[in-house]
């Protein structure tokens, strides 16, 4: 299928790109503010959010992958409300095959809201404070409108926690960028040597949480593309399993040969993510568990250690 990729240039943009081009499809790769080089794809400039650069990059195109995103900045309605708004009218406009959304479970509430059960896609849309889980209700809360609305073939992609490079390691050990939630230092209060950090509820227990590795992401897109069956649906897309910090923290202890540090973390919950759906429906079968991210954390250090320029809280 001829391909347009939004946010291109981010962690998962970058990774999807050439994996698009290796499953034979061509890609077009809308191009904001972070340049996108890769080989065999063409390059179109513009802001999701300018209706004019939207209809221009969507001509001759067969299906959209919508990653453009903003963090916990105001610039998400630029990016969420109005990118995306312009994107569906676009793709209503032009035919389009199937637009796929890469939605997060932070719509969910995930660590902010008690999670008694496993979080399936029949869970409540029901974000944590911010802009950045506001933004994923309201563009799921749009692609499903334009679903009911025009039969738009919309599939939602709600994905936990990617990792890439070392963002693990970095926030199993205190490191910069602090990257993630949580900021260790924002709850200690003091910056910590060299360690891995347990992360316990008040009565100590250690908590849990889910994730996914990047390379499991570019797998679920490139499983739904084109799939009759994922049109009009949305499936939950992370690890087999969710990890525990203890058990985490005593495995990159161990691999790194460092001392293991307790924090305490009250008024937080720890939660799941029921995949479910996506292993039925789309096969989906992750083959990145925390342990294995880990590692692939340290070989990438261990090479050649570079981080990519694009990096954003939250």
């Amino acid at each position: 299928m001829n391909v347009l990729v939004t946010g291109a240039g981010g962690k998962l943009g970058r990774r999807l790109l050439p994996a698009l081009v290796k499953a034979g499809h061509s890609a077009r790769a809308l191009q904001f503010r972070t340049p996108v080089a890769c080989n065999g794809v063409e390059t179109a400039t513009g802001s999701v959010s300018d209706a004019r650069a939207v209809r221009q990059a969507l001509q001759g195109m067969e299906a959209v992958c919508h990653l453009a995103t903003s963090k916990e900045d105001a610039g998400f309605i630029d990016t969420s409300i109005k990118g995306t708004f312009n994107l569906l009218e676009g793709c209503r406009e032009n035919g389009i095959r199937q637009f796929i959304l890469a939605s997060g479970d932070a719509a969910l509430g995930i660590f902010f809201n008690p999670q008694p059960v496993p979080l399936d896609e029949n869970a409540p849309l029901k974000a944590y404070p911010g802009y950045y889980a506001f933004s994923k209700v309201m563009e799921e809360t749009m692609c499903r409108q334009y679903a009911l609305q025009y039969g738009l073939p919309v599939t939602v992609l709600r994905f936990s926690w990617i990792q890439d490079e070392d963002d693990l390691l970095c926030h199993m050990t205190f490191d910069e960028p602090d990257f993630g939630f949580p900021n260790w230092r924002d709850i200690t209060g003091i910056p910590y040597p060299a360690g891995a950090g347990i992360l316990l509820h008040p009565d100590s227990r250690p908590y849990k949480r889910h994730i996914v590795g990047v390379d499991d992401a570019v797998r679920s897109f490139l499983l739904a593309l084109g799939n009759p069956a994922a049109l009009g649906e949305t499936f939950n897309i992370a690890a087999s399993a969710p990890f525990s910090y203890d058990v985490l923290a005593a495995y990159v202890a161990q691999k790194l040969d460092l001392p293991v540090f307790e924090v305490v973390f009250p008024d937080y919950h720890d939660f799941t993510i029921d995949i479910g759906k996506a292993r039925t429906v789309l096969g989906y079968q992750p083959q990145d568990d925390a342990f294995r991210i880990i590692n692939k954390a340290i070989d990438f250090r261990r090479s050649s250690g570079v981080r990519a320029s694009v990096r954003y809280g939250g």
